[in-house]
C-alpha cells in the first residue's frame, strides 16, 4: 500500500534532516578523534598510561549527566564507550587477552570493557589468559570470576594465588545459553559441549529435554559451538554472538536454569601497565588470605572488618593444596584501601595471617 502523499513528503524532509545531522556527527565525531590523537601523542611523551577506565568512567556519567533523551542513559553510555574505543585505537590499539575463540561470553565482557577497537588475543584457556597478560603479549586480560548459579570458577581464583596481575576492573553480564546445532530441532542430538559452568547452569533443561545425551565439557562455550558446526549430532551452549560466528541455528533459547543468571568477569593486568585505580567512591577491594591452623583463627581474621565497619561482600575458601587441611581464603570487601577504615582494618587483618596478598582495588562494574 503506496503512502499519501504529504506522509511521503514529510518522510523524506526527515530523512534529509538525519542525513544532515549525520554528517554533522561524522564532522564532529573525526573532530574528537584528531584532539585523541593530540592526547595520545602527549601520553608518549610522558610516559602515562593510554587506557584509563577511571576516565573512561568519568566521561560517561558526565554525559549522562547531562544526558536531555530520548536516548536511554543506559544507550548513551555504550554508544560512548564505542567513541572513546575508537579514538584509544588511533593513539595505541588496545591488546586484550580473552578465552576464545570468537563469541564466548568473556570476548563479550572484554568489548563492553574496552569496546569493539581493541585488539582481541584469543587464548584456549584461562592459565593462557593469565601467562599471555603477565608476559606482555597482552596488555589485559578478562577471566570469569563467579557465577550467581555455580559460584567462583575455581581455576581463575587458583591463577590468581600465584600470577604478577592484579584486577583493575570488573564486568557483570547477564549470561543466556542457548542451544546451538547445524539443524533445526532437538531430534539426534547425541553430544552437547560446552564449558563445564555451562554444563551445570543448564544441567535441569538437559535433564529434562535431552536425558540421553552426552554432555562433553571442552575449554570454552564457543569451542563447543566450533565442533558442533562440524557435527550434525552435537550441539553447543552457547550466546547468540557464537552463534551467528559459526553458522548454527538457536534450537532453543535461554535454557539456563535460573533466569538471573549473571557471571562476574574481572579485568586484570600488570602494576606497570597499569596502577590500582584511584577510589571512586563505589569500590570492591579483592584479597586473599591464609592464617593458622588453630581453634578460632577464622573468626580472629574477620574481627577487624568488624570493628572498623568494613563490609565483606564474598568469602570463598580454596585448598591450599599442603595435604595439612589448610585453606586460602578468596575475600572481597567493599572499599577502597585508601580509606582510613579500610586500611585501618586490612592492616589488622594483615598481622593475623599466614599469607596475604591484595588482588586488586577497583570500580564496581555496572550490570549488563
Amino acid at each position: 500500500m503506496s503512502q499519501p502523499p504529504q506522509q511521503s513528503d514529510a518522510l523524506a524532509r526527515l530523512r534529509v534532516q538525519i542525513d544532515s545531522l549525520d554528517a554533522q556527527l561524522l564532522t564532529l565525531l573525526n573532530q574528537r578523534a584528531r584532539v585523541a590523537e593530540e592526547v595520545g601523542e602527549l601520553k608518549r611523551l610522558e610516559g602515562t598510561p593510554f587506557f584509563r577506565p577511571d576516565r573512561v568512567a568519568q566521561v560517561i556519567a558526565k554525559v549522562q549527566a547531562t544526558n536531555p533523551g530520548p536516548l536511554l542513559n543506559q544507550h548513551v553510555a555504550s554508544i560512548w564507550r564505542e567513541i572513546m574505543s575508537a579514538c584509544l585505537a588511533l593513539e595505541v590499539p588496545q591488546r586484550v587477552a580473552v578465552l576464545g575463540p570468537g563469541g564466548t561470553f568473556t570476548e563479550q565482557a572484554a568489548i563492553e570493557y574496552f569496546g569493539s577497537a581493541a585488539n582481541l588475543i584469543r587464548c584456549v584457556s584461562f592459565d593462557e589468559v593469565f601467562h599471555a597478560t603477565a608476559a606482555g603479549t597482552a596488555q589485559f586480560g578478562v577471566v570469569a570470576v563467579e557465577n550467581s548459579t555455580e559460584g567462583v570458577v575455581a581455576r581463575t581464583f587458583d591463577l590468581f594465588l600465584h600470577s604478577p596481575a592484579h584486577i583493575v576492573g570488573e564486568v557483570s553480564l547477564l549470561v543466556r545459553h542457548n542451544l546451538l546445532r547445524q539443524t533445526t530441532g532437538l531430534d539426534g542430538i547425541e553430544v552437547v559441549l560446552a564449558h563445564p559452568q555451562a554444563l551445570m547452569q543448564c544441567q535441569g533443561w538437559l535433564s529434562a529435554h535431552l536425558p540421553q545425551a552426552e554432555r562433553r565439557a571442552v575449554s570454552s562455550n564457543a569451542e563447543g559451538a566450533r565442533l558442533a558446526a562440524g557435527n550434525p549430532a552435537w550441539a553447543g551452549l552457547a550466546s547468540e554472538r557464537a552463534a551467528a560466528q559459526f553458522g548454527l541455528h538457536i534450537v532453543a533459547h535461554a535454557i539456563q536454569d535460573e533466569a538471573y543468571n549473571r557471571t562476574r568477569f574481572a579485568v586484570i593486568c600488570l602494576p606497570q601497565t597499569l596502577a590500582m585505580p584511584a577510589p571512586s567512591g563505589r569500590d570492591c577491594t579483592s584479597l586473599v588470605v591464609s592464617v593458622p591452623n588453630k581453634p578460632g583463627s577464622v573468626h580472629d581474621m574477620l574481627t577487624p572488618l568488624k570493628k572498623h565497619g568494613v563490609s565483606m561482600t564474598r568469602f570463598e575458601s580454596r585448598p591450599a593444596k599442603s595435604g595439612q587441611w589448610e585453606y586460602f581464603f578468596y575475600i572481597d570487601i567493599a572499599g577502597h584501601p585508601s580509606e582510613p577504615h579500610v586500611s585501618a582494618a586490612l592492616e589488622e587483618l594483615r598481622s593475623l595471617c599466614a599469607f596475604y596478598k591484595v588482588l586488586g582495588a577497583y570500580p564496581l562494574g555496572p550490570d549488563v
